[in-house]
């Protein structure tokens, strides 16, 4: 969808609610690799998703890890 320029309109007029989880984090890799490959060529098909996307996977990253101090796993009755 993005090589047609579809989502972005997708974005415009659904918000927040097209740029989040699975597409929206897709659509941000997407749009790294193609800037990142516009810049520095086929390398940067394999660097550009990855560096655009570095905050948000240090973020989930980080939460997962502050979530898993603070809860308190539980056995699943059988």
């Amino acid at each position: 969808m993005e090589d047609f320029g579809i989502y972005q309109h997708l974005v415009d007029f659904a918000g927040a609610g097209a740029t989040v989880p699975l597409t929206g984090f897709g659509n941000l890799l997407a749009k790294g690799a193609i800037q990142k490959v516009q810049e520095s060529g086929l390398v940067g098909a394999f660097t550009g998703g990855t560096a655009a996307a570095a905050g948000g996977i240090a973020a989930a990253v980080f939460f997962g890890y502050i979530a898993s101090l603070v809860s308190k796993p539980k056995m699943k009755k059988q």
